[in-house]
């Protein structure tokens, strides 16, 4: 495919066609000409995309094995310069899931710059097994994780980022998903300074459904960005993306670009996107893009929506009428409307921590 321009040279770039390479000399300097860096400047990466070296933070909870990433690839590889600078380092982190697991917490503590790691997540045929990744510290972190979903599973991955006001992570999070499979991803981005998440899903075989769910809140000068991407290659698959985002404070930034690109291959495909921004100050600015390319018209059904606004006057209103303070209002609102993706995690435990951390933002205290 030719590469084309509009207006003053800026590149155009259809989803599917990205580049994708573990060299990193095969990918330019990140610039903001470059689409999937439009948003993000680079001098926010804290470093991120120039040399890195191997995670040195503490890694708690699941049982880990060490291996390369000889074993990796087959089911995604680098689509940016930062991506392909962590494979670069060779090491990889394995987790093996098996039938009777359930679920598993392993905590990721990062308080150094410029850090690398690699993930490599299996779930066994016949597996059910959840898997929740916590990113805390206040480092600068670029993560590379692929997630095998084998025929038959069942699989949910959460990734929380409850980093320190300073801290910067980007995750490039890749799934393949068996025949039959089911699976399930969740995001959740609260804290730190510069959020950035890609988690793409591709099909191994018919029958399998994807669902990709994402809650943030963006504060202060937060910039927080997710591009979930849906590549839908195999006939008779399900995919639904829905994200929703609460945006308080002068200079707080949210991006979400939303692709799902259905090939010509994938007859029956059934999918939806998603996303839902709720500005509650002045100043705050959500991006909200979602794409969608069909290339087949023997499908069951494709949509897309996206919305941002402030809060529904008549929602406050009613409960301010009712002898609820505006505060405790806008509270209340926040919290559902955020909770209809967090109360998806299954811990109630954790939900309830979540839920206390975005109250402590609304009221100033983080």
């Amino acid at each position: 495919m030719e590469q084309h321009s509009h207006g003053a040279g800026i590149p155009l770039q259809v989803r599917s066609e990205r580049s994708r390479s573990v060299n990193p000399s095969d990918f330019p300097a990140i610039s903001i000409r470059d689409e999937q860096w439009r948003y993000l400047p680079a001098e926010r990466l804290d470093g991120l995309d120039r040399e890195l070296t191997f995670f040195s933070g503490s890694l708690e909870g699941l049982s880990l094995k060490e291996t390369t990433n000889e074993s990796c690839g087959n089911i995604g590889l680098p689509e940016d310069l930062i991506a392909s600078q962590v494979w670069a380092l060779g090491q990889v982190k394995l987790i093996e899931l098996f039938n009777g697991q359930e679920t598993g917490l392993l905590t990721i503590s990062n308080n150094a710059s410029k850090q690398g790691l690699q993930f490599l997540i299996k779930n066994e045929k016949f597996a059910k097994n959840t898997v929740i990744l916590n990113h805390v510290g206040s480092g600068s972190l670029a993560e590379v994780i692929e997630i095998d979903v084998a025929d038959e599973s069942d699989l949910t991955v959460i990734s929380i980022q409850n980093l320190d006001d300073d801290a910067v992570i980007t995750s490039s999070q890749f799934a393949k998903l068996g025949r039959n499979s089911r699976f399930k991803h969740i995001v959740v981005s609260i804290g730190g300074k510069t959020i950035r998440l890609v988690p793409t899903v591709t099909f191994a075989g018919e029958g399998a459904s994807v669902e990709m769910l994402g809650a943030y809140f963006a504060n202060g000068d937060q910039h927080i960005e997710h591009r979930p991407f849906v590549d839908h290659n195999t006939a008779n698959c399900s995919s639904n993306v829905a994200y929703k985002g609460a945006l308080q404070g002068a200079k707080a930034h949210t991006v979400w670009v939303g692709d799902v690109l259905i090939r010509q291959a994938a007859e029956g495909t059934k999918t939806y996107e998603l996303n839902r921004n709720l500005l509650l100050t002045d100043g705050a600015r959500a991006d909200s893009v979602p794409n969608l390319e069909i290339e087949t018209g023997q499908i069951e059904g494709a949509g897309h929506a996206s919305a941002s606004g402030r809060f529904d006057d008549e929602q406050l209103f009613y409960l301010q009428a009712r002898g609820i303070p505006e505060l405790e209002a806008k509270r209340l609102v926040v919290k559902g409307f955020l909770n209809e993706v967090i109360s998806q995690i299954g811990s109630p435990e954790l939900e309830n921590e979540l839920n206390a951390l975005i109250e402590a933002k609304l009221e100033g205290k983080k």
